[in-house]
C-alpha cells in the first residue's frame, strides 16, 4: 500500500472512531484534580424538548446613574438564585447588551408560574392602614391625602395605606411555606425577620395594637390583618388563598430578594412538550425520508459510484453528529432542517466529480486516469461553491438568534464534513478499488448528456419574463405591507393551541370576541385541531381563560407562545436586512476575486438577487409570513444557488484557455450545455430533501421548506438563463 494512501485510510478510521465515540452516551473528562474539562453530548434545543426562552429588559429609568449601571448584574444574580431554588436543570442566564438578560429554561412548560417567578419584582412592604373614615372618604372622592395611597384589600374593599413602609423585604431573614391547621391545611408563607427587622416589627405592632397592618407585595395588598398584640418574635405570615405551588414560588422570590428595578419581558418563546415531541418526530421523519430518497437516487443513477457516495453520505452524518456531541452543541428544529439540507448538498460534490469522471471516460482514458483527472478538475468548482454557502452561514451566525444560529452551525459543520467525505473518503475508496485488476469499468446512467441547446438566444425573453415575475411579486409584497411580516419583525404575540377534537373556527372567533379579541388573526391547521392566534399585545391570559370557559368538553393545550416587543422586532428586522446585504456582498467579493473579473461576481450576484426576489414574491403571493427562519432560507438560497453558477463559470474559465478561436457566445452555450447535467442533478438531490422537509417537517418549518423549494428551482433557471448570458452583455461593453 502506498504510504500516502495508508495515511488517508488511518485518518478516515480515526475520524470515524472519534465521531462514533462522541455520539455514544454522555461522557465527562476530568483532570487529575477532578475538575470537569470536557462534557460531550448533543443537547436538544428548547424548540425540541419544550421550555422557555426569555429576553428580559431591566427598567433603570428611575434609578441613579450608579444604580442603573449595577442593576442588570444585581437582577441577573437574583433571578439566578430564584431559578436555582425552583429546581430547573441546565438553565442558561446571561447578560445581553446594556440592560437585557437572556434566560433559557429547558423543560419548563408552566408558562404562568415561570413568568411570575422570573419577572416578579418581589418588593415586600408592611404598611399601616388608616383608621380615619374621613380620610378614606376623601380619597374615594379623588382627594387622596398627602402621604397616603388608596388600595384594595384582599376582599376587594378600599383601604387607605400610609406611603411609608414600616418594615420591608430587606429586613427578611427567611421565607418558608407553612400550613395552617385551623384553616383546612391552607398554605401560607411564613416570614422570619433578621435582628433589625424583628426590632422594627415589634415596635410597629406594639405601638399600633387594634389597627390594620397591610402586607403589600409589588403594590398589591395580599392581606391586611388587625394587630391584636405586640409580636416580639420577629415572625409573621402572608395569607392569600395560595395553592402550594404559589406559596412555594412566593417564598422563593422573597428569599432571593427583590429586584433592584422592574423587569419586563421583551421577547418570549415558549414551546410546550407536545409540540416539542411533534417537532422531533417530524424532523426524524423528514431526515430519514430525505436520506432514503438521496441514497436510492445515487444508487440507481451512479451504480457503484453511487454506493461509494452513499458510504460518504452516511459518514458525513456520523461526523456531523460526532462534532456536535464532542463540542456539546445544541440541536434545534432549524438545526434539523440544516441537517436535512446537508444530506442533499453532501452529494453535490460527488455529482460534480462523477460527471467530470464521465467526461474523461468518454475521451478514452482509463478508469484510474479518469478518476484522478476528474477529482483534480472538479476541485476548484467544489471549493468555490461550498465557500459561498459558508459565507451565507457566517452571516446567520453573526446576526441570527439561538435557533437560527443552530441552523447555521449545523449547515457549516455539514459542508466541511461533506468536503472531507467527498474529496478524501470517496477518493481513497476509489484508489483502493483501482488497485484491483478487475476494476476496469465504471458504469453510470446518463439522462442529460450531449445537448446542443442555444440557451443564449433565449436570454432576452427570459430577462422580460423574470422582470415581470419579480415586478408582480414586489407589487404584491408592497401592497401587503406589514402583513408580510410575522411577530419576529413586527412585534406582537403568536399563540398556538391544540384542541382535543376538531374545532369550528367560527366558535373560536366568537370565544375571543367575548374577551375583546375580535380583531385577532386566527389560522387553523392539523385536521382543524390546531389554532394559531396572532395579536399585537400579550393576550395569553385572556385566550386561555376564554378557551377554558367556552370549550369545557374540548380542552385546548398550549403548544407554543412567541412574544416579541416592538423594539426587539425592529432590531431583528434590521439584523435580517444586514445579514442579507452582507451575505450577498461577501459572495460578490469572493467570486470576483476567484475569477479575477468583477463582471463574474456581479453577474452571479444579479442572479442571486433574482432568486431571492422571486422567492420573496412567491411568499407574498401565497400570503406566507416572513420570520427569522425565512431569512435563514433566503441566505441559504443565496449561498446555494451560486453553486451551479460557479460550476458554469469554472467551465467557462477552463474553455477560454482551451478554445481560443470560438466566439464568446459559442463559448457560453458550450459551457452551459457541458454542465447542464450536473446543474440539474445537484439541485434535484437537494430538492429531494427540501420536499421531505415541506411534506414531513411539520408546520413550524413548512414556510421555510416552501421558500427553499422556490429558491432552488429559481436557482436552476437563473444560472442558465440569467447569470451566464449576462457575461455576454458585459463582455461586449468591455470590448467597446
Amino acid at each position: 500500500m502506498q504510504k500516502n494512501l495508508k495515511w488517508k485510510v488511518l485518518l478516515i478510521i480515526a475520524v470515524v472512531v472519534l465521531s462514533l465515540w462522541s455520539l455514544s452516551p454522555p461522557f465527562t473528562i476530568k483532570d487529575k484534580a477532578g475538575k470537569v474539562i470536557r462534557e460531550g453530548r448533543i443537547n436538544l434545543g428548547l424548540d425540541l424538548q419544550g421550555g422557555m426562552h426569555l429576553v428580559l429588559k431591566v427598567d433603570t429609568a428611575k434609578l441613579s446613574e450608579k444604580e442603573a449601571k449595577d442593576a442588570p448584574d444585581v437582577a441577573l444574580e437574583i433571578i439566578r438564585n430564584r431559578i436555582d431554588q425552583f429546581g430547573v436543570k441546565e438553565v442558561a442566564i446571561q447578560r445581553q447588551g446594556k440592560d437585557e438578560i437572556v434566560v433559557q429554561l429547558p423543560g419548563v412548560t408552566d408558562r404562568d408560574r415561570a413568568v411570575e417567578l422570573v419577572g416578579q419584582t418581589a418588593l415586600l412592604e408592611f404598611r399601616l392602614v388608616s383608621a380615619d373614615p374621613d380620610k378614606l372618604k376623601n380619597a374615594l372622592e379623588d382627594n387622596v391625602p398627602e402621604g397616603y395611597e388608596l388600595k384594595e384589600d384582599e376582599k376587594g374593599q378600599p383601604i387607605l395605606l400610609e406611603e411609608k413602609a414600616e418594615v420591608t423585604g430587606a429586613d427578611l431573614k427567611d421565607a418558608t411555606v407553612k400550613f395552617q391547621q385551623t384553616q383546612f391545611n391552607q398554605p401560607v408563607v411564613g416570614l422570619s425577620f433578621n435582628r433589625e427587622g424583628a426590632r422594627k416589627f415589634a415596635r410597629v405592632t406594639r405601638n399600633n395594637v387594634g389597627r390594620r397592618l397591610a402586607i403589600v407585595l409589588d403594590g398589591v395588598v395580599k392581606s391586611a390583618p388587625n394587630i391584636k398584640e405586640e409580636i416580639p418574635s420577629g415572625e409573621a405570615i402572608i395569607e392569600g388563598r395560595f395553592s402550594p405551588d404559589e406559596a412555594n414560588d412566593l417564598a422563593i422570590v422573597l428569599r432571593a430578594g427583590a429586584l433592584p428595578a422592574p423587569v419586563y419581558i421583551e421577547e418570549e418563546r415558549t414551546v410546550g412538550p407536545l409540540l416539542g415531541r411533534d417537532s422531533v418526530n417530524a424532523g426524524l421523519r423528514a431526515v430519514l425520508t430525505g436520506f432514503i430518497l438521496v441514497i436510492v437516487f445515487m444508487l440507481i443513477y451512479y451504480m457503484l459510484s453511487g454506493i461509494i457516495a452513499n458510504i460518504a453520505l452516511l459518514l458525513n452524518i456520523v461526523i456531523i453528529g460526532g462534532v456536535m456531541g464532542y463540542f456539546h452543541f445544541t440541536l434545534t428544529l432549524p438545526g434539523i432542517a440544516g441537517l436535512i439540507l446537508t444530506i442533499g448538498m453532501a452529494v453535490d460534490a460527488n455529482v460534480l466529480i462523477y460527471e467530470r469522471i464521465r467526461e474523461e471516460l468518454k475521451t478514452g482514458k482509463t478508469v484510474r486516469s479518469a478518476i484522478s483527472i476528474g477529482y483534480s478538475k472538479a476541485f476548484s468548482a467544489i471549493l468555490d461553491s461550498n465557500v459561498t454557502t459558508i459565507i451565507a452561514a457566517i452571516m446567520l451566525l453573526q446576526f441570527g438568534t439561538g435557533p437560527i444560529r443552530g441552523f447555521a452551525m449545523t449547515l457549516t459543520i455539514g459542508i466541511l464534513a461533506s468536503l472531507f467525505t467527498a474529496l478524501v473518503v470517496t477518493r481513497t475508496i476509489f484508489n483502493l478499488l483501482s488497485r484491483s485488476p478487475k476494476f476496469g469499468r465504471l458504469r453510470m446512467l446518463s439522462l442529460i448528456s450531449g445537448t446542443h441547446i442555444n440557451f443564449v438566444a433565449k436570454r432576452r425573453i427570459c430577462y422580460i419574463l423574470s422582470a415581470v415575475v419579480i415586478a408582480v411579486g414586489i407589487f404584491i409584497f408592497t401592497m401587503r405591507g406589514e402583513k408580510n411580516f410575522g411577530v419576529d419583525f413586527t412585534g406582537g404575540t403568536l399563540q398556538q393551541f391544540r384542541f382535543q377534537k376538531p374545532v369550528n373556527i367560527a366558535m373560536v372567533r366568537d370565544s375571543l370576541a367575548k374577551v375583546d379579541l375580535a380583531s385577532a388573526s386566527i389560522q387553523q391547521f392539523a385536521n382543524n385541531r390546531d389554532v394559531l392566534i396572532r395579536t399585537y399585545t400579550d393576550t395569553y391570559d385572556k385566550v386561555k381563560e376564554a378557551f377554558k370557559r367556552d370549550f369545557k368538553d374540548n380542552q385546548a393545550e398550549m403548544m407554543r407562545v412567541e412574544k416579541v416587543g416592538p423594539s426587539v422586532g425592529r432590531l431583528l428586522r434590521k439584523n435580517a436586512i444586514k445579514a442579507l446585504i452582507l451575505g450577498l456582498a461577501g459572495i460578490l467579493v469572493y467570486i470576483g476575486i476567484r475569477f479575477k473579473h468583477w463582471e463574474y461576481g456581479l453577474a452571479g450576484v444579479v442572479a442571486l438577487f433574482h432568486d431571492v426576489l422571486v422567492t420573496i414574491g412567491a411568499m407574498a403571493i401565497t400570503g406566507k409570513e416572513f420570520d427569522l427562519t425565512i431569512v435563514a432560507a433566503l441566505l441559504t438560497i443565496a449561498g446555494y444557488s451560486i453553486n451551479d453558477t460557479v460550476v458554469i463559470y469554472d467551465r467557462i474559465r477552463e474553455n477560454m484557455r482551451l478554445l481560443r478561436k470560438i466566439s464568446f457566445i459559442e463559448l457560453i452555450n458550450m459551457s452551459v450545455n457541458q454542465t447542464l447535467g450536473r446543474t440539474v442533478l445537484t439541485t434535484v438531490t437537494t430538492l429531494f430533501t427540501a420536499f421531505a422537509l415541506f411534506f414531513l417537517g411539520g408546520e413550524v418549518l413548512h414556510n421555510f421548506a416552501f421558500c427553499l423549494i422556490v429558491g432552488f428551482i429559481s436557482g436552476i433557471y437563473s444560472t442558465i438563463f440569467i447569470a451566464s448570458p449576462l457575461l455576454i452583455a458585459w463582455q461586449k461593453k468591455k470590448r467597446r
